[in-house]
């Protein structure tokens, strides 16, 4: 409606329009396709979504409603999965999600993003992996390996959401970690490769990155898509 007030408005970081509210909606509904789709062909990807500072009655950080969180309990509504895994390897912790799910035992939430960074209260998830600013591919894929495993073997989830955000990467300007294209890449290919030979389904979102150069960031958001490409190809065509 509009009607939201100017704190509010400035806690989201947008200008209010009815494109956004759109934008918006779509996106929350991308995300639940994509939550459809993965629990029927084993994996789908989103072109949006991952708007994970949302919670559950304010939004925040360019996030108004969180995807991640109503495509979590859209599926468990529906009787599709009762235990799902929100995996954020996004830069910036989950707050919102973290917050939704506190106490939750159907939802496991974890996040792996910089110790230095926003948001600057980090309300605790399931697990947390923060990482110290300038951490490169061999040290972020370090923690991943390390982190993951455990997870998904402790929580045994019937779908992950992954919000694959690209900007740990070294170029994103709100970012501070030092990922290359390739460690994205190997990030991506190693989440979805582990839920594959567990038989998780698993659906991705794109969620933060942060470039002026538009065309670099498309390519970036790109990232998990090919992985996708590559890790599946052979179950699509069988």
């Amino acid at each position: 409606t509009g009607r939201l007030d100017s704190r509010a408005m400035r806690r989201i970081g947008f200008p209010w329009s009815p494109a956004l509210v759109t934008r918006t909606c779509a996106a929350v509904g991308g995300t639940i396709l994509a939550a459809r789709l993965a629990l029927s062909h084993g994996v789908a990807c989103s072109t949006a979504g991952g708007t994970h500072h949302a919670h559950r009655d304010w939004g925040s950080g360019y996030c108004i409603f969180n995807d991640l969180a109503v495509a979590a309990r859209w599926v468990q509504r529906e009787g599709l999965a009762r235990r799902v895994l929100i995996l954020d390897l996004d830069v910036h912790q989950g707050d919102g999600t973290a917050t939704i799910f506190a106490g939750d035992p159907t939802v496991f939430t974890f996040s792996m993003h910089c110790a230095k960074n926003f948001p600057f209260r980090k309300p605790p998830s399931d697990l947390d992996a923060p990482l110290p600013v300038a951490a490169d591919d061999d040290a972020y894929l370090a923690a991943l390996a390390q982190h993951l495993p455990r997870a998904l073997d402790a929580f045994e989830p019937e779908l992950v959401l992954y919000d694959a955000g690209v900007d740990p990467h070294r170029e994103d300007r709100l970012g501070k970690l030092a990922l290359t294209d390739a460690g994205l890449y190997r990030r991506d290919v190693t989440v979805l490769e582990m839920c594959r030979a567990r038989g998780v389904p698993v659906a991705t979102v794109v969620g933060g990155g942060y470039d002026e150069d538009l065309e670099k960031l498309g390519r970036r958001h790109t990232t998990v898509h090919r992985a996708a490409v590559a890790v599946f190809s052979d179950a699509a065509s069988a």
